[in-house]
């Protein structure tokens, strides 16, 4: 399982800061950028990479600690949300909170976090990865049902 990282200039500090603990806790990842700050690059050149390495296909089906997962960051979340998206496979949610980041992968069933480089201090940051790390999805009936839907969607007009 490896965890694929995405962020923009606004999220590299607290990006690099989530690189060290993943270490410390024996994950591995990949750091898809962005390596050095420039104020003008954007989003969706780091965030989509990354979220297409994590939906490259779906594996939902397997338990959590064997699913690539992907986490983002950008000045407020919203941006890098947005880009990953876009990507079929892709269960994105900006997070806030451990609360948060708990409901994203036990009702969501989310492949990718999203954490706000300006709002979230890292002891913050570090609190809401290790949850969202730690959170198997609750297989619900309702919450199945409705990734399904989404699923469906996903595949109109292949």
């Amino acid at each position: 399982m490896t965890i694929y990282l995405g962020a923009d200039h606004g999220g590299l500090k607290l990006k690099n800061q989530v690189i060290v603990w993943l270490k410390e806790w024996g994950y591995e990842f990949e750091d898809m950028g962005p390596f050095v700050y420039d104020a003008e690059d954007d989003y969706p050149d780091f965030a989509i990479p990354a979220s297409e390495k994590v939906g490259i296909d779906d594996d939902s089906d397997k338990d959590w600690k064997d699913r690539r997962k992907g986490i983002l960051v950008c000045r407020s979340a919203g941006g890098v949300i947005f880009a990953a998206c876009k990507v079929k496979n892709i269960r994105a949610v900006a997070v806030s909170d451990e609360l948060s980041a708990k409901h994203a992968r036990l009702h969501n069933d989310a492949n990718i976090i999203a954490l706000s480089g300006d709002w979230t201090s890292e002891e913050d940051a570090k609190k809401i990865v290790k949850v969202w790390l730690e959170t198997e999805f609750s297989r619900d009936e309702r919450h199945v049902r409705r990734i399904n839907k989404i699923k469906a969607y996903e595949s109109l007009g292949e």
